[in-house]
């Protein structure tokens, strides 16, 4: 495993340009204030852009919590990382990021100044100040129903405010996902997703077929999708069981294939069938 450094100033667009810099360099593992993530997916720890307190930021982006380092630490076992991007704000930062989480030491070293012009810097601390807009560097995918779309982007906050609330608070953050990946921007019709709800749901010998399916967006963004889904089930195994694994299968392969979240999976039983 090879492990590289993206360093600047907070505020400076790191995490805005995370994502080039990792197709740029080959890199496949990004660790970004508190977050592992790993082919555009998080895949263990908590972003410190979403801590409530400078301090408390800094110390889990650092991974000074026990629970959170140790978290990550197994993490990078399991997936083994073929090269991995640290942030941080300095050489020492990532240094010490790089210690605590047990990586090889840094074999290359990448300013903010190197890949981003004054102005583009000056845009970016524009944005970080006056509209407190913190980037997590995974990015989103759009869920559009019957190719008419709604954007399904649990971290981004879209709403319209009147002038005379137009000022942000002291304090509050609105925190984003990048509308692109490595592959360009990412488009999955609802149908697709029915598609691989109705395959995995009859896949179990116990569910003889699929009646009508529902994706939408949930209320809560932070959560992501929901899905429902009529069933009809054979006569005789424990219904209560043949649901839970029916929700747990859903959702497990839906976000694996989609990398979108699932927050809830809805199945009502409509039918039995008697052989």
């Amino acid at each position: 495993m090879d492990t590289i450094a993206l360093v600047g100033p907070s505020g400076t667009g790191k995490s805005h340009r995370a994502l080039i810099v990792a197709h740029e360099y080959d890199v496949d593992t990004i660790i970004d204030d508190g977050l592992l993530i790993k082919d555009s997916k998080i895949i263990a720890g908590y972003s410190a852009k979403k801590e409530p307190s400078k301090i408390r930021a800094v110390k889990r982006a650092i991974f000074m919590e026990p629970d959170h380092a140790v978290e990550v630490r197994d993490a990078i076992v399991r997936v083994k990382p073929g090269r991995i991007l640290v942030l941080g704000t300095s050489k020492n930062m990532v240094e010490k990021i790089v210690d605590v989480l047990n990586l090889p030491p840094i074999s290359q070293v990448i300013r903010i100044e190197d890949i981003a012009t004054r102005g583009e810097i000056a845009k970016a601390k524009e944005s970080r100040l006056k509209e407190g807009k913190h980037i997590i560097p995974v990015p989103t995918i759009e869920l559009k129903p019957h190719f008419s779309g709604y954007l399904i982007d649990p971290l981004d906050v879209f709403f319209k405010k009147s002038r005379s609330k137009q000022r942000r608070k002291l304090g509050e953050k609105s925190i984003v996902r990048p509308t692109f990946s490595y592959y360009g921007k990412l488009l999955i019709s609802d149908a697709v997703i029915a598609a691989i709800v109705d395959y995995v749901a009859t896949s179990e010998e116990a569910v003889t077929k699929t009646g009508q399916i529902h994706i939408k967006n949930s209320q809560d963004r932070e959560k992501g999708i929901s899905i429902s889904l009529d069933v009809t089930i054979k006569y005789g195994p424990s219904i209560w069981n043949v649901v839970q694994d029916a929700q747990t299968r859903v959702k497990q392969v839906v976000e694996y294939m989609t990398g979108m979240n699932v927050k809830e999976v809805n199945v009502m039983v409509k039918r039995l069938s008697i052989e």
